[in-house]
């Protein structure tokens, strides 16, 4: 039966490096076998009592959230209020999308657009410049409040805030010979974007705040899908560079809500340094905390490096959901994360510009 209790003296160790918005960093991670989570490092949460009228259940739900938050940073959610059926059929619209020849893929190349929207190929991608080369293809759409059901008029939003928003049409134009394509993912980023924005709320009562604290900052959020297809991973030789499906990295923004099928291979780096599965299970979503929210938590809430693999010797889909605060927005560290006697370690940065520094620090592949 696995355990958490690993001694660290008595394993070799090796260095990861990866990048981020400060530069290249490492982390030192044990060669020891890869093993599941246990629950106590990636929990199962009930949400449903966040959606309820009682402020009670709605507490309790934010300090298991705390708990999970300051540990490893990653948790699944269950009785989130997806159904099934907004799952499974955008996972099955996108393997008719990847399944198709390249040159039909291509009509949607993410060389059209101006914002990282729509399909990336096969070795196009690396998101940790000192792993190989990510072994997957991508679609790619960013927010767009024509689709936001909070937004009745996208033509009243004001400038300034319109002017970092990213909309475009090349991709579903592209898709329109899949007759469903558009209908399912739209539905799917939809009902996501409905679960980040009680979570948000979840968020700010586990840090002491108001339930509405972070209200004003999410009102055309950075609510962007990066659906992802992993073809089956062949075992590297010892003279091999080993492969990733999509290499070790961090999130972007406050926190990602992640469905995958059933087949696995998505990894987690634990505090010990220990690579540990977190496993699918039926009828949840994996959420983790990003970068942004460790920055504005003064480092209470983790975000964890992560990546995945995938030996299941199947194709595998999986669709994160990105969730972020207006990229017009700013935020510093909050109040209630600075203990007396400690300091802020974070000085104060925009959305747009923290977005920006991470992905220069990616697509750069510094090294």
């Amino acid at each position: 039966m696995a355990t958490t209790s690993v001694d660290r003296d008595a394993l070799p160790t090796t260095q990861l490096r990866l990048s981020s918005g400060n530069g290249p960093i490492s982390r030192t991670v044990l060669k020891a076998p890869l093993r599941d989570a246990l629950p106590s490092e990636i929990p199962i949460i009930d949400i449903s009592g966040a959606f309820g009228p009682s402020i009670e259940d709605r507490k309790h739900v934010a300090g298991v959230i705390r708990e999970a938050a300051t540990n490893n940073g990653f948790f699944y959610i269950k009785n989130h209020g997806i159904p099934s059926e907004v799952t499974d059929t955008a996972c099955s619209v996108l393997l008719e999308f990847f399944r198709q020849p390249r040159e039909i893929k291509d009509r949607a190349n993410i060389k059209q657009s101006k914002y990282f929207n729509g399909y990336k190929p096969p070795r196009s991608q690396r998101i940790n410049p000192f792993e190989s080369i990510d072994v997957r293809e991508t679609f790619s759409w960013t927010y767009d409040p024509r689709y936001d059901p909070s937004v009745p008029d996208p033509a009243a939003i004001p400038p300034h805030v319109a002017r970092y928003l990213r909309c475009e049409d090349f991709y579903w134009e592209a898709t329109a010979n899949l007759p469903h394509f558009k209908e399912a993912i739209i539905r799917y980023w939809r009902s996501c974007l409905a679960v980040a924005r009680v979570l948000v709320r979840s968020f700010a009562l586990s840090l002491d705040l108001p339930e509405d604290f972070f209200a004003d900052k999410f009102t055309y959020p950075d609510a962007a899908l990066a659906l992802n297809y992993y073809p089956p991973l062949l075992p590297a030789s010892n003279e091999e560079e080993e492969e990733v499906s999509i290499g070790s990295h961090t999130d972007f923004q406050l926190f990602t809500m992640l469905w995958q099928d059933d087949n696995g291979g998505l990894q987690v780096l634990n505090r010990q340094g220990q690579w540990i599965n977190a496993k699918p299970i039926p009828g949840t979503f994996v959420v983790n905390i990003a970068d942004y929210m460790q920055r504005i938590t003064n480092d209470r809430y983790v975000s964890t490096v992560h990546r995945a693999q995938n030996y299941s010797g199947k194709e595998r889909i999986s669709m994160p959901f990105f969730f972020g605060f207006n990229l017009d927005e700013s935020c510093g560290v909050l109040d209630s994360c600075v203990a007396e006697g400690e300091e802020r370690k974070y000085e104060e940065m925009s959305c747009e510009e923290w977005v920006q520094r991470r992905a220069r620090a990616m697509y750069r592949g510094e090294k």
